[in-house]
């Protein structure tokens, strides 16, 4: 399952979120040329990745922060831009700019603290935005949890696209990364799952005093969830693609 948009428009040009996709591509073109080169990528890795047991012998904390700009590769990259994409601008627009940069910040370098204290002795580099991208979903869900969120399902040859609650997607995928904290080793890489775990409750949490501004509770009666205003209504068109008759 693919989130492809959601129906809640933002009331502000989320500059923020323009700058950071813009500065996550750019880093990731400067070094995609080096990624087959075995021996260069493990030491720019090395450099600018977190390294939890660099960090643990509190050496290396900038990469705490230049890891949240590094990929893995194309999908690693567009998946992460896609979700910042789809639930950044909204609550750019609820905190305000120079906030929203500075909650995702806080957030990403919180999320990579916590994979280093699951895996506090790990020499496997660790990179990516998932964490900050996280806390911005655990954000959303405190705020606009009856969102409406299109989803592109594929299984094999079908493939639709359908309209779920935000926190019927965003409870999913926070599950998903849940089963896999608790089900994988983390010394032992692949997905940083606590980081995105962790992220997400750090999210949450550090957008509880917005929630709280906006009414708490009485915020929620207001809303029933939904977003304050108008959610967008997308237009459905017929495909041009001809149907092919059975024979």
């Amino acid at each position: 399952m693919f989130p492809i948009r959601d129906h809640n428009p933002s009331g502000r040009t989320p500059y923020v979120v323009y700058a950071l996709i813009a500065a996550n591509v750019l880093i990731f073109l400067s070094y995609v040329g080096i990624m087959d080169d075995a021996r260069l990528i493990n030491r720019f890795y090395f450099d600018y990745a977190i390294i939890p047991a660099r960090i643990s012998d509190g050496v290396a904390l900038e990469t705490l922060v230049t890891s949240m700009f590094l990929h893995g590769g194309w999908m690693h990259l567009i998946g992460n831009m896609l979700f910042l994409w789809i639930f950044g601008d909204n609550m750019e627009d609820e905190m305000g700019h120079l906030p929203f940069l500075l909650f995702y910040m806080v957030a990403g370098i919180g999320a990579g603290l916590i994979h280093i204290v699951t895996a506090p002795g790990s020499l496997v580099p660790t990179i990516g935005a998932s964490g900050a991208i996280a806390a911005v979903m655990g954000g959303y869900l405190l705020m606009f949890p009856k969102a409406r969120v299109d989803i592109l399902l594929i299984l094999v040859v079908y493939v639709r696209v359908f309209t779920i609650p935000a926190f019927v997607m965003l409870g999913v995928w926070l599950g998903m990364q849940f089963l896999g904290s608790v089900s994988s080793n983390p010394d032992a890489g692949g997905v940083a799952y606590w980081a995105h775990s962790g992220g997400f409750v750090i999210g949450l949490i550090l957008c509880i005093p917005l929630w709280l501004k906006r009414g708490g509770p009485a915020y929620w009666n207001r809303t029933h969830g939904h977003p304050p205003h108008p959610e967008h209504r997308y237009k459905l068109s017929q495909s041009r693609i001809p149907r092919v008759p059975r024979r």
